[in-house]
Order: C-alpha cells, then sequence, then structure tokens
C-alpha cells in the first residue's frame, strides 16, 4: 500500500480505507493526494488511534475532484453515507421547526410548523428546538395578539375564544378588529422576526400620541402597553451590535468525549442553542472535530436554508480559508468564519464553550447511568457480554385496522432517535399481530442485511411466546445470527412493573 500512495496524483480528491472486509472505514479529503495519504506511512509513535487504524486497512481507493471545495463536499457525503468508524461523525437527520405566518387571507395565522414546506406563507426559522418555537409563538401573541387557530376552528366561531379572554389574540373570527388593524399587527411581527423593534416601537408611540389626540385613551393605553413589553423585551434578550444572522460554536472536551454547541443568533437575537455529540475514534483536539463538524453540518440538506452570514468559532481552524470557500461555493452565499477572539465576539465565543462543557458533563453522566442500567440488565438476562444495541418491536392498530409497528432503538449512549423506524402494515388479516410481526421483522432485518448495518445484540419483542417465535422463525429465514432474543407480555394479573419475560431457548418465562 505503501507504493500505492508513491504513485497517487498530486490533485485534489477522496480518499478511503477499506478494511479486509472491503468496509470504508476511514473517507479524508486532501488537496494533494499523494502527500496526504502518504503521511498515513509516517505515523508518530505516540499516534496510536491512528496506527490501530492503520493496521486495519487493506486497500485504498482515491476519488480526484475538480477542485479542493468539491472535495471537502464529496468527504462529507461520504461520511454521511457510509459512517466510516474511524471518522468524527455528526448524525443529526431530523428536521428542525420553524414559526409559519400563512399569507393570502384577510387574517393571517401564526402557528408551528416542522416538515415540507407546503403551505402558502412565509416561515422563519429553523429554530433549535420545539421549545425553542413555542417560546417565540407565545411571547408575539403576548405582544402582537395575532391568531394561532387552524382556519375550521377559525370559520366556525361565533363568540370569542379564550386566547381572546386572556388577551393573546383580537378575536378576528367574531370581527372584533378590522383587517386593517390586523394587517398593521401582521406587518409589526414581520419587523419583529427582522430584528427592527425600534421601527415597530416609533410606529406604536406615533399611534399611541394620535390616538390620544383623539380622546382615544383604551387605545391609547392599548399602545403603550405594547410600547413597554416591546421595550422589556429588548432589555431581557441577548443582542448583537451588528443584528446579523450568526451561529456561534463552542466546543468541550472531557473523558475522551466530544460536546459541539451552536447557539443561533438571528437579526441580533439569540433564538436559542443545540448540543451536538460527534462520534470520535482517532486521535482530533476540537479545533480538528469542530473542522470536521461544519462541512457535514452546513452540507446537510436540513442546514442549507439556514440563513447564517458568519460562523463564529472559540479556536483557530487548520483549514478556516478551505472550508470558508467550499461552503461560499456550494452554498451559493457568503459566509464568513471568524476563528480570532475579537472583541464583537469574545462574550459569545465563551458563553458557548461553557454551554458545551455543561452539554457535555450532563451527557456523561446520562451515560454512566445507562451504562450502569445495560449492565444490570446483562446479569438479569445472563448474558456473557455487555448489550451495546437495543432493537424494541411493538405492534399497534384501530380495531384491527391501520395496523402499524414501531421500532425503537438504544445503545450505551441512551436512545437512538435517528434509527427509529416505522412500519405501515399491509396484506394480513385484521388483528393478526403474528402475521403484522412477522412482517415488520422481515422487512426490517431485510434492508439491515442489504445495506449491511449492525445489528442489535439484543431484540425486545412486545408479546408472548408465539411472537417471540415469529422472531425465531424470521431471523432464522434471513440467516441472521448473533442477536438474542426476548419478549415481553403482561402478566396474569396485567399490573405495570409485573411482566413477564421470555427468552429464546426458555418454555417459561425467566420472571
Amino acid at each position: 500500500m505503501e507504493n500505492l500512495a508513491k504513485n497517487l496524483p498530486t490533485q485534489p480528491g477522496v480518499y478511503q480505507m477499506l478494511n479486509a472486509e472491503g468496509k470504508i472505514i476511514y473517507v479524508g479529503k486532501a488537496r494533494n493526494l499523494k502527500r496526504r495519504v502518504g503521511s498515513y506511512f509516517r505515523i508518530k509513535k505516540n499516534d496510536v488511534k491512528t496506527a490501530v487504524m492503520m493496521g486495519q486497512v487493506t486497500d485504498i481507493q482515491v476519488t480526484i475532484t475538480a477542485s479542493e471545495n468539491e472535495a471537502l463536499l464529496l468527504e462529507a457525503n461520504l461520511i454521511k453515507e457510509h459512517h466510516p468508524r474511524y471518522n468524527i461523525l455528526y448524525r443529526d437527520d431530523k428536521s428542525y421547526p420553524y414559526l409559519f405566518l400563512s399569507s393570502g387571507e384577510d387574517f393571517p395565522r401564526l402557528d408551528f410548523h416542522r416538515g415540507a414546506k407546503r403551505q402558502q406563507g412565509q416561515y422563519f426559522g429553523p429554530f433549535p428546538s420545539a421549545w425553542a418555537v413555542r417560546e417565540n409563538l407565545a411571547l408575539i401573541q403576548k405582544i402582537f395578539k395575532i391568531r394561532q387557530c387552524n382556519n375550521t376552528f377559525f370559520q366556525h366561531r361565533s363568540r370569542p375564544c379564550l386566547q381572546y379572554q386572556i388577551q393573546r389574540c383580537t378575536a378576528p373570527c367574531v370581527n372584533y378588529v378590522s383587517k386593517a388593524a390586523y394587517a398593521e399587527q401582521v406587518k409589526h411581527v414581520l419587523l419583529f422576526f427582522s430584528g427592527k423593534n425600534e421601527e415597530i416601537i416609533s410606529d406604536l408611540i406615533q399611534k399611541m400620541d394620535q390616538a390620544a389626540d383623539n380622546l382615544q385613551y383604551e387605545q391609547a393605553a392599548a399602545y403603550r402597553d405594547q410600547i413597554a413589553l416591546l421595550r422589556k423585551i429588548q432589555e431581557q434578550q441577548s443582542v448583537v451590535s451588528d443584528h446579523g444572522n450568526i451561529d456561534i460554536l463552542g466546543a468541550s472536551e472531557q473523558m475522551n468525549e466530544i460536546a459541539i454547541v451552536v447557539m443561533y443568533i438571528r437579526n441580533g437575537r439569540l433564538i436559542g442553542n443545540k448540543a451536538f455529540f460527534p462520534k470520535i475514534t482517532l486521535t482530533a483536539n476540537l479545533a480538528e472535530a469542530i473542522s470536521a463538524f461544519i462541512p457535514q453540518y452546513y452540507f446537510n440538506a436540513i442546514h442549507r436554508e439556514e440563513p447564517v452570514e458568519r460562523i463564529v468559532v472559540s479556536r483557530a481552524l487548520p483549514d478556516k480559508i478551505w472550508i470558508e470557500n467550499a461552503l461560499n461555493e456550494i452554498l451559493d452565499r457568503k459566509i464568513t468564519i471568524t476563528d480570532r477572539k475579537l472583541p464583537l465576539f469574545k462574550q459569545w465565543q465563551n458563553m458557548a464553550d461553557t454551554n458545551a462543557s455543561y452539554a457535555l458533563s450532563q451527557h456523561l453522566a446520562k451515560h454512566n447511568k445507562v451504562a450502569a442500567q445495560l449492565e444490570a440488565l446483562k446479569k438479569a438476562l445472563d448474558f456473557p457480554n455487555l448489550i451495546q444495541r437495543m432493537e424494541c418491536f411493538d405492534i399497534s392498530h384501530t380495531s384491527g385496522k391501520l395496523t402499524v409497528a414501531s421500532c425503537v432503538v438504544f445503545n450505551d449512549q441512551g436512545p437512538l432517535n435517528s434509527d427509529y423506524r416505522r412500519f405501515n402494515i399491509k396484506d394480513i388479516t385484521p388483528g393478526d399481530d403474528y402475521a403484522a410481526m412477522n412482517q415488520a421483522l422481515t422487512r426490517h432485518y431485510t434492508r439491515i442485511k442489504e445495506e449491511e448495518k449492525s445489528l442489535p445484540d439484543l431484540l425486545i419483542i412486545d408479546g408472548g411466546p408465539g411472537q417471540l417465535h415469529q422472531a425465531e422463525q424470521v431471523l432464522e429465514e434471513l440467516q441472521v445470527s448473533g442477536v438474542n432474543l426476548m419478549a415481553v407480555s403482561k402478566g396474569p394479573a396485567r399490573k405495570p412493573g409485573l411482566e413477564q419475560l421470555w427468552l429464546s431457548g426458555h418454555k417459561s418465562p425467566i420472571r
């Protein structure tokens, strides 16, 4: 292989390292393939983890790319597709929530939204969590009193609902507010999302003075209260001076684990943060971890539409210029990476690092708790090896119809939400849970085999011996081995905590 490295081109590209089974265990990018791949054969003595990886490599495949930026994108795509064991892996495939303001209606509604953007209107976000969306939604309702109800509810009201009574809506459903006045509130919502609070306050002051001059004291008082709320929010919220769309990245390392926190600033307002815990196998410092994280995160389809203009990190990045150029070219917009502690961002960089440290401490505490629980389960079931991955299946239906199977997955870190699956069961006798379980397991493990994905150490089935037999039959037919099987059924009294556990190969429950 060392001779192979010597004969590689000096062009940019991507290299893939394969083990004896032909499985990709590492993917890397290079400005100069010959120089970068050759460096793996000159490993430092103290770099034990890289030496262990190279001991498993039996082949190296390369792809020459037209540019360095194309190499960066290809690397991110290959890592996402193959999840190589020795790469820094960022995993976050769920959709992010938005606030949605409808259009084409006399009285637009503002609501929580997640998923495809099919409705006509404007989407604000993405937000880091559902909690952040609901906090902003509640805040906007309190200040601007925009309706939140769906159109069916709205069109069939004969009197105001509770939202009007608690002063969170102006009751357009029963014409308590004119179209013009409501449109003015919608305009203020749009200004609020643009960070133009002073413009809103100036407009409201003018309206308050005008109402007072016309002796409309009640209306003037309402404007006064809106102004007071906006000023209070301005005092309470953290704001950056340039009113930009900025992501602040902080990082922390403990016990060979790394946390990266992204703090989201939109139109000058901090709307929340999210912690990520990339999987790291090879030796990597925090700067290298952030450098690996940024392309995987921002090239992901979920994040490509984010309006970020600047990424601020708390450490100097080894490939900063390369990553910045690739982001600009591939995302087709100007994005600046700031990796120095400038006075403007120093407070935010420190705050991001502090949040990362706290998130990692919580993550490790949770991991230790999960590890202890898995150890206890191993002892209870008398298994020789530690359980590192569990998959659990259940069947549900409505009076025999609309049968659905669900699969939830756990590992030594806790729930693996991205691996959860749902199966719509078809072409079975209504209410036949055995056939439903057979179909779900067959579909799931056929795909697992085809895609060469990890098998669980323990498969748990909701049901008794009959369902356990279905699982045994499916795994035998698919020639899947090495998976421990257990079924969980309700006890004779059907009380929570008194379930019976059935293990494969046992004629009676172990509890």
